[in-house]
């Protein structure tokens, strides 16, 4: 059994005395604290936490990680406070402890919102130490090693979240070693069958292939040794994991996917590496577009390497990853580097470039906090942001920046800053004008363009990628929807109270301190979005208002301002909606009833859908157009024509003639002479309308013209 005087034997490598007797201190303490606790295994409880403390010795974190790592679970399992932790080893250990502990009961299945909730505190945790991130993973690390006495439904649940939060965020900070293994022991918890079979069929291969793989091995250090230069050349074997996804996605069997050969070259510098890149594509033909060149534009999570396909002989597959020594170090330990070299004493670019990213990543995080609706909303952008696979694209001036793969320009425009992404109107890709939705490529220039006044369109949210355009994009559209429902509240509740012959503007703060009391609201802003976004009746709070003010007085004289009708001029924004069943058009006679959540619904008067609404006029409003009209609506025509060649072009002519879009266009035959079109366009109103058909009207054999309603 591994014991604390093993631990301290390791860590005397690359730890002074001093700091390993406070770890053998730490120990010790939480060996008292959980005394006569044991696992599910029958261990003594202690053990856990001392194989957590191995886990993190591995890696070189520093003395206070593995003090953590030892005392984790002394205030979520024994009687132990934070205070005393901080009275025994100091702030910063209890602070690691407590962070570690709020993690703990994170589940990802049947209490969703406790899940998302507890998400949130580890957000936080990390954004005070990282190395928070770093203990738990090393916790669950060693979970997952010792499944085995959980029944099989639990075990599951396990590996699900770990595969799901756990190992992303691993390989999000770049600790492969750790992602890897947790991935693996994930995959046989879910599927131990398959992870069975595709282990005995992974041995098998190698033992047959373990002539050709020295063989290349050999040619491969031949030709480095030739050329003088450094380096070790080591075979690399793929994990379950990755072997069976691929199998799955690619749809590839067993025997293709173990074709590849995988070697990996550690050199001692970053100019050998590219030396040696010259070396291996001189002894094998590269396969063109397979080269990656992670040293120049190093991945989010701080990954550097060469990567290179070649032909081997026979035409098989050999892939080839360069890199020095501290590139090794951090593709197996990513974050947790950073303190591998501050234990010496020392620090390296490589290592301190990760940790900023690490603490970058988490800056994001906190933001996309802030934006989202929910902590449900929040857990559902980090899970898209924890997806890998980047690109990378150029800024005008040459910066480069890194998104996922699938980003668009939306997702760049808001990667450089939420304001740029808010006031977003068009872009420039390589100097050529693209749609906003274009999916990016890596090595593009981008220049966006920005207007004032824009605005985030809800169209967007379709067809972004990064959670943090999504989050950032929903901020924006619920504060121009509270903006414009305050508006369009305050228009309806002066409305509501006209016939008491009395405004907002005229009401004392009194009246409303009182009313909002007993409207179970804090402010007049909330009651005015309430009442744009039809969540409460504008004349119920009108009488409300002027009861309070006259003393509990309701009876009142109403004025002739009791059918004025509201203007609307269709540029209101979110809140004021114009309905797809009967299409309203400037100049058409128009009424509007309030949707809950949504706002004011216009419709045509004669509009069959309002239905019982008609009669009753404390849910309809009447609406008059503004004299001073600037937009485009909607409109359906069904036009009966005679069927010939050159009728689509003929109609979008006389469209385009009379200053106007067509949106959409279908064409039906309803027999062998006779056509059936309909046709969608963008009109200024009515009279604009009906130019438009009469100058259809004036093609030949244009029969009935019908505008569609409901």
């Amino acid at each position: 059994m591994f014991t604390i005087d093993d631990l301290a034997d390791r860590l005397g490598g690359y730890l002074p005395p001093d700091e390993i007797q406070q770890v053998k201190r730490a120990f010790y303490y939480a060996e008292q604290a959980h005394d006569g606790q044991r696992r599910r295994s029958g261990e003594p409880y202690v053990t856990h936490p001392l194989a957590v403390a191995n886990i993190l010795a591995n890696m070189h974190m520093d003395h206070q990680s593995l003090m953590a790592a030892m005392l984790h679970d002394v205030i979520e399992d024994t009687g132990v406070s934070k205070k005393a932790l901080s009275v025994q080893f100091g702030k910063p250990v209890a602070e690691l402890v407590d962070g570690v502990s709020k993690l703990t009961q994170i589940t990802f299945e049947d209490k969703a919102v406790a899940q998302a909730e507890n998400f949130q505190k580890m957000v936080l945790a990390m954004s005070r130490d990282i190395r928070v991130i770093i203990v738990k993973l090393a916790d669950r690390l060693h979970n997952m090693r010792t499944l085995g006495a959980l029944r099989p439904d639990k075990k599951r649940r396990i590996a699900r979240e770990t595969l799901e939060i756990y190992a992303r965020i691993a390989g999000r900070l770049g600790i492969n070693t750790i992602r890897v293994e947790l991935e693996d022991l994930s995959f046989q918890a879910i599927h131990p069958m398959r992870a069975e079979r595709i282990k005995r069929a992974v041995a098998s291969a190698r033992g047959n292939r373990r002539s050709a793989m020295r063989e290349i091995q050999s040619s491969l250090q031949q030709s480095l040794d030739d050329e003088g230069l450094k380096g070790t050349v080591i075979g690399r074997q793929k994990h379950l994991l990755s072997i069976y996804k691929k199998m799955r996605d690619q749809r590839k069997p067993f025997a293709e996917i173990m074709d590849v050969f995988g070697f990996r070259i550690i050199t001692e510098d970053v100019a050998s590496c590219y030396r040696i890149l010259g070396v291996v594509h001189n002894l094998y033909k590269p396969v063109p577009g397979r080269f990656k060149d992670y040293i120049a534009i190093p991945k989010a999570n701080g990954y550097q390497s060469l990567h290179t396909t070649l032909f081997g002989q026979g035409g098989m597959p050999i892939e080839v990853q360069i890199r020095t020594r501290e590139m090794e170090a951090m593709a197996n330990n990513g974050i947790a580097a950073h303190w591998l070299y501050k234990a010496g004493q020392t620090t390296h670019p490589i290592a301190e470039g990760s940790h900023a990213r690490a603490r970058a990543w988490v800056k994001g995080l906190l933001e996309m906090q802030r934006h989202a609706g929910d902590s449900l909303e929040f857990i559902e952008h980090v899970k898209n942001d924890l997806f890998p696979d980047d690109i990378y694209v150029f800024t005008p001036k040459g910066d480069i920046m890194e998104l996922p793969q699938g980003a668009t320009v939306i997702d760049f425009a808001y990667s450089v800053h939420t304001d740029i992404g808010n006031n977003c109107i068009a872009c420039r890709i390589d100097r050529h004008l693209a749609p906003l939705s274009t999916r990016l490529e890596s090595g593009q220039t981008l220049e966006i363009i920005t207007a004032p006044g824009a605005r985030p369109n809800l169209a967007w949210l379709n067809f972004v990628t990064t959670a943090k355009a999504r989050s950032a994009i929903r901020h924006a559209l619920k504060h121009q929807q509270q903006a414009e429902a305050i508006i369009l509240g305050r228009r309806l509740l002066n409305k509501a109270l006209a016939p008491f012959e009395t405004s907002l503007e005229e009401l004392d703060e009194g009246v409303f301190a009182k009313a909002f009391k007993e409207l179970d609201v804090v402010s007049l802003d909330a009651l005015l979005e309430s009442l744009g976004l039809g969540n409460r009746m504008a004349h119920v709070v009108a009488r409300r208002l002027v009861d309070v003010s006259n003393g509990g007085n309701a009876d009142y004289v109403l004025s002739a301002d009791s059918e004025k009708a509201v203007v609307i001029s269709g540029s209101e924004g979110m809140v004021i909606n114009f309905a797809r069943c009967c299409h309203p058009l400037p100049g058409d006679p128009v009424v509007g009833h309030l949707s809950v959540g949504k706002g004011l619904v216009v419709h045509r008067s004669e509009c069959k859908n309002l239905g019982d609404r008609k009669n009753d006029p404390e849910k309809l409003f009447a609406l008059e157009w503004s004299d001073s009209i600037d937009e485009d609506f909607p409109v359906a025509l069904r036009i009966e024509i005679e069927s010939r060649r050159g009728l689509v072009a003929e109609l979008a002519g006389v469209v385009t003639d009379a200053d106007a879009n067509i949106e959409r266009i279908g064409i039906e035959e309803r027999d062998a002479r006779l056509s059936i079109v309909n046709l969608t366009l963008s009109v200024k109103g009515r009279v604009h309308l009906a130019r438009i058909i009469k100058r259809i009207r004036n093609l030949s054999n244009v029969g009935k013209i019908t505008r569609m309603t409901n």
